[in-house]
């Protein structure tokens, strides 16, 4: 018998279709080994040799292991094909192969690992016939990760205890994350918002109305003011006219009036826009924002089931290359469905943006392109169908021709007390290419035939009061876009990265943007202020790297974990003597029952509560309640926003626990409603 260990039952399912019965396929539920819980795990006295234990709530799991290991010839790992699969199997090769006999450089013969990027019968046929060992150096840069990751969470954690409010913790990427909310909270607090006015004139052409054209010059002067203003994260570009007075937004009206527009020129081009590529970890998560409303865990959630009921590839990945056997179907695919117009000269090859594409993956696509979107949905559930739509028709349009756009520029000028010009823009889609599979946010806008002298006169003029509006706050999509960018995580750990921050209270989402709250920006404030080399952009980009060259072998971890901890233990101890800080505290209008003062919104561990602003001299405390303008479906009582122990925001009655409806998005009770 061939035992075969992978992380899911559902893996070892779908894996199970595709073996006879020589095989038996078993799971291990993730990592069966880990630091320790309670205490910090790590030997700081001995190279900081991490003390590995048995997971002990897989108790269950491990036995079995033991028990379908003793009868097997060969042990076959077949987890997942990254850092984080590499430390699984080598894990459970070490608890199952403790009492075996080692040959010579440390192996044993009775393990072999297979990769493979796909749940296929080809794919795992594929794998089989080439084994190979356990690659050491990825094993290590996991190590490297968790080790130094348990170093800041377990040192820094304490330490917030005593400085900001006992409950909290801190983590390597996570303070980071938090960190870009925070800097992008105050930019915009301290945006200055200039106001100005644009100056926008409307034209009647046959049958077609209110034709805008804008003014962009004064006495051969553009009007148009480009600004930057540099962020935590880099630049913020906005743009405001010369008009920032009202009476000389008037005075141009006023000098227009009843005058002749000259058409001065007319312009058209083709523009031809390039299909991007599939999707990565990152984009995937973007995207899944942007168009469905998912956060990142819940798309990742999605995601590892498509991969392992074997219909995308693995979906850890910041590559966008794909093989030449899938690349193929996809373009026979495309030539049987669309025709020949839509398949490009050659092929199309994508270049991976990140210095080091994770572990040679290739992107996420489709594992059969004739699977579609109504047979997932069909078979696993609407999320699920729709997840997939995005992902199989970017990797149709990854290998179709270009979209084409015309584009038409009219300028026309206008002579009063000073000589202004006007412009109006317009383009048509002229030949969809990708976009008949991929659409986007593309609307025709056709202007009529403008001839050149030709004059025009004005049906009104408007001119439109603006202020420049600040940067905005991050969603999920902007913030997971942003981390890739700075190099901060891998394609794992971005979903982790905001859930966490999420589940500790220091962000809120307000309209799906991420503010910090209270309890986050003491947090954030305090560790700036004390380990501003640690808690910033360049150091937590440059451990990455670092974590890569492990895992290509150029770097040992353990030099790279002392060189970091040396002067870090060093400032931890100068803190100690550091100010406490104090959590702001937002005051209501609502008085406390037992002492008359005022009620003040706090943050604890499971979110906000209201509470006495004499605390301690007075205890009382009380949920706090944020309501919606929906009504329950079952009772008509308001909805309220509520938070699970995990943090996990849902919507639940007001009348809970006489009324038990909730729902985890409002599109959901939206459909109650109108059902």
């Amino acid at each position: 018998m061939k035992l075969v260990i992978v992380e899911s039952p559902t893996k070892a399912r779908t894996i199970s279709r595709f073996l006879g019965k020589e095989y038996k396929i078993k799971f291990s539920m993730g990592h069966v080994m880990d630091l320790p819980k309670s205490t910090l795990g790590v030997d700081l006295e001995n190279n900081f040799k991490p003390i590995f234990e048995l997971v002990g709530d897989k108790k269950k799991i491990i036995a079995d292991l033991k028990q379908s290991a003793k009868s097997a010839e060969r042990i076959i790992l077949a987890t997942d094909p990254d850092r984080e699969g590499e430390a699984i199997a080598s894990h459970v090769k070490d608890m199952l192969g403790s009492n075996s006999i080692r040959q010579s450089g440390g192996q044993n013969s009775k393990f072999t690992r297979i990769v493979f990027h796909e749940i296929t019968k080809e794919a795992i046929e594929e794998a089989l016939k080439n084994p190979r060992a356990i690659d050491v150096r990825l094993v290590d840069a996991q190590t490297g990760r968790r080790v130094l990751d348990r170093l800041v969470g377990y040192k820094l954690s304490p330490l917030l205890w005593r400085k900001v409010r006992r409950g909290l913790s801190a983590g390597r990427v996570q303070s980071v994350a938090l960190r870009l909310i925070v800097e992008r909270e105050r930019e915009i607090e301290n945006f200055k918002k200039d106001p100005y006015f644009t100056i926008t004139a409307f034209v009647k052409k046959g049958n077609i109305e209110n034709i805008p054209f804008e003014l962009i010059e004064i006495d051969n002067e553009k009007i148009e003011i480009q600004n930057k203003i540099k962020l935590y994260d880099g630049e913020y570009k906005f743009a405001k006219t010369t008009i920032e007075k009202e009476q000389d937004a008037q005075r141009i009206l006023d000098d227009l009036n009843n005058k002749p527009f000259t058409v001065l020129d007319v312009l058209t081009k083709e523009t031809r826009r390039t299909p991007p590529p599939p999707y990565t970890t990152s984009t995937l998560q973007q995207d899944a924002a942007r168009r469905l409303g998912l956060n990142g865990r819940r798309a990742m959630s999605l995601a590892q089931k498509l991969y392992e009921e074997g219909y995308i590839t693995y979906h850890r990945t910041d590559s966008v290359s794909i093989s030449s056997s899938a690349m193929n179907s996809l373009i026979n695919f495309i030539k049987k469905e669309y025709g020949e117009k839509y398949v490009p000269p050659k092929p199309r090859f994508y270049t991976t943006r990140q210095k080091l594409a994770q572990e040679a993956h290739e992107a996420i696509r489709p594992t059969k392109i004739q699977n579609s979107e109504f047979i997932i949905q069909n078979e696993l559930g609407r999320d699920y169908g729709k997840l997939y739509g995005l992902i199989w028709r970017r990797a149709v349009a990854s290998q179709m021709t270009d979209a084409i756009t015309q584009s038409t520029t009219v300028f026309a000028d206008a002579k009063g007390e000073r000589n202004f010009r006007f412009r109006a823009n317009g383009s048509v889609l002229i030949f969809d290419g990708f976009l008949k599979v991929n659409p986007q946010a593309l609307q025709d806008n056709k202007l009529p035939e403008f001839q050149k002298a030709e004059v025009l006169r004005p049906t009104r003029i408007e001119k439109v009061f603006h202020k420049t509006l600040p940067p905005s706050r991050y969603n999920d999509a902007s913030l997971i876009k942003s981390l890739e960018e700075e190099g901060i995580g891998r394609p794992s750990t971005y979903a982790t990265i905001v859930s966490t921050i999420e589940a500790r209270s220091y962000i809120d989402r307000e309209q799906g943007k991420f503010i910090p709250t209270s309890v986050g920006i003491a947090v954030n404030d305090f560790l700036v202020a004390n380990f501003s080399t640690i808690d910033d952009i360049p150091f937590t980009a440059f451990m990455e790297d670092e974590l890569d060259n492990i895992a290509h072998g150029k770097k040992d971890w353990r030099p790279m974990i002392k060189e970091f901890y040396m002067p870090f233990e060093k400032k931890l101890e100068e803190v100690q003597n550091a100010d406490r800080v104090k959590i702001a505290v937002e005051e209501t209008n609502e008085k406390c029952p037992e002492c008359g003062s005022p009620l003040v919104v706090r943050t604890g561990r499971f979110g906000k509560f209201l509470a006495c602003s004499k605390f301690p001299k007075c205890k009382f405390t009380k949920p706090f309640v944020q309501e919606t303008s929906f009504l329950c479906p079952k009772d008509r009582a308001k909805i309220v926003i509520k938070k699970t122990r995990k943090g996990r925001k849902f919507y639940g009655c007001s009348n809970y626990p006489a009324c038990t409806f909730a729902a985890w998005r409002l599109e959901n009770i939206k459909k109650e409603i109108s059902a």
